[in-house]
């Protein structure tokens, strides 16, 4: 599987940014695609994901209510659209694919087989 990631780049707090991810090489029917981040120093956090499988959408808790994420399955892509960005959503972002991700390893990094090269959102006080 291709992850191709597009987006990222600075922003101002209270700002917004969209990020997509195209995937390829592969037809998904199982499993889930979404998004972590990594900020310096820190470790790789669960931001949101959906289910191939009925839609179901998930989001971390600290972006909960400010980042939707959706999907356009004919293209194979995600979109992650952040709103009311603050400095600490400064990370770099990786777009992820696991076709056996389950609901209990939903938000556990290890789950996802294959990882996007990341982007860089930076977001300025």
């Amino acid at each position: 599987v291709q992850l191709q990631a597009f987006g990222g780049g600075l922003v101002q707090a209270g700002g917004s940014m969209r990020l997509s991810c195209a995937a390829s090489g592969r037809t998904f029917s199982s499993g889930a695609m979404g998004w972590f981040r990594q900020a310096p120093g820190k470790e790789r956090e669960f931001v949101a994901a959906i289910r191939w499988s009925g839609n179901y959408i998930y989001y971390g808790d600290s972006v909960k209510g400010r980042f939707t994420l959706s999907r356009n399955n004919a293209k194979n892509t995600v979109y992650l659209q952040m709103s009311s960005l603050r400095p600490d959503d400064t990370a770099v972002y990786y777009c992820v694919v696991g076709e056996r991700v389950i609901l209990s390893s939903l938000r556990n990094p290890s789950a996802y087989n294959d990882w996007g090269q990341g982007t860089l959102v930076t977001v300025s006080s």
